[in-house]
C-alpha cells in the first residue's frame, strides 16, 4: 500500500470528503478520521454536494439540510470543517468545478486530496473534466478489509499511463478502512419504515432527522 508520509514536507495537506451526506453518518466520520491520521492531513473539509448530478431527488434532504446535519457531526472535531461551496452554488455541482475553486483558494503549496469509497473512485472516469481533476489534487480510495485493489490498480494505470508509478507522483492511494456495514440508503429506509437508527450515525443527526421529520416519506 502506498503512503505519502514525508514528514519533511512543507506544504499543507487538505483532505476534501464530498458526498450528498444524505445523511451523514459514523461510517463517513471513521473514513475522515483514518484519512487524517494515515496521510497525516491537517485538516479534512466535508463538502455536501448541492444539486448532484448523478442522484435521484425523490428522497434527497434540501441542501441546507445536508449541510446543517454534516456541521452537526462534525462539530466536535477540531480537525473537520464543512464547506458551503457547493451547497450555495446556484447550478448543478461537478467535482471539477470545486477542485478549481479550491485550487484557486489555496495555491500550489497545498495538496488536496479527494477522499472517495473504493467503489465510488471509478467514477472519476465518468467525470467532467477528468484528465484535469487528476492534475489538481490527489485520490484516496476507502476500502474495506478483502477488497481487490488490483482494481485500484488498474485505475491507476488507466488514468497514469504507466504500470510503475513513483510513490512521489502517484495520485491514487487506497487506505483500509474498519467494515462498517452502515448506509445513507439504509437509514433513510429505517426512518421510513419506523426502525431504530440509534448508532448508526450522532446522536444529534438522529434528533435533527426526527426534529425536521426527513425521510419518512421518500421512497
Amino acid at each position: 500500500m502506498d503512503r505519502d508520509r514525508s514528514a519533511s514536507s512543507p506544504k499543507t495537506k487538505i483532505g476534501i470528503m464530498g458526498g450528498t451526506f444524505n445523511p451523514i453518518h459514523y461510517g463517513h466520520l471513521v473514513t475522515a478520521e483514518e484519512a487524517l491520521y494515515q496521510f497525516q492531513l491537517d485538516t479534512v473539509i466535508f463538502m455536501p454536494t448541492g444539486r448532484p448530478p448523478h442522484k435521484s431527488r425523490k428522497d434527497l434532504a434540501s441542501a441546507e439540510d445536508r449541510y446543517l446535519m454534516t456541521v452537526i457531526a462534525t462539530a466536535s472535531n477540531s480537525r473537520f470543517t464543512v464547506s458551503r461551496m457547493e451547497v450555495d452554488r446556484k447550478s448543478t455541482t461537478y467535482s471539477i468545478d470545486t477542485l478549481k475553486e479550491l485550487r484557486k483558494i489555496y495555491g500550489e503549496e497545498v495538496d488536496l486530496y479527494f477522499i472517495t469509497g473504493a467503489d465510488a473512485i471509478f467514477d472519476i472516469l465518468t467525470w467532467k473534466e477528468p484528465e484535469t481533476a487528476v492534475k489538481l489534487c490527489k485520490f484516496i480510495a476507502a476500502t474495506r478489509p478483502g477488497y481487490d485493489l488490483k482494481k485500484i490498480e488498474s485505475l491507476r494505470e488507466m488514468l497514469m499511463g504507466k504500470k510503475e508509478v513513483d510513490p512521489k507522483n502517484n495520485i491514487i492511494y487506497d487506505m483500509e478502512i474498519p467494515a462498517l456495514a452502515i448506509s445513507s440508503t439504509d437509514i433513510r429506509r429505517r426512518v421510513r419504515e419506523g426502525r431504530a437508527i440509534t448508532y448508526l450515525l450522532p446522536d444529534g443527526v438522529m434528533n435533527y432527522i426526527y426534529k425536521m421529520g426527513l425521510y419518512k416519506n421518500s421512497s
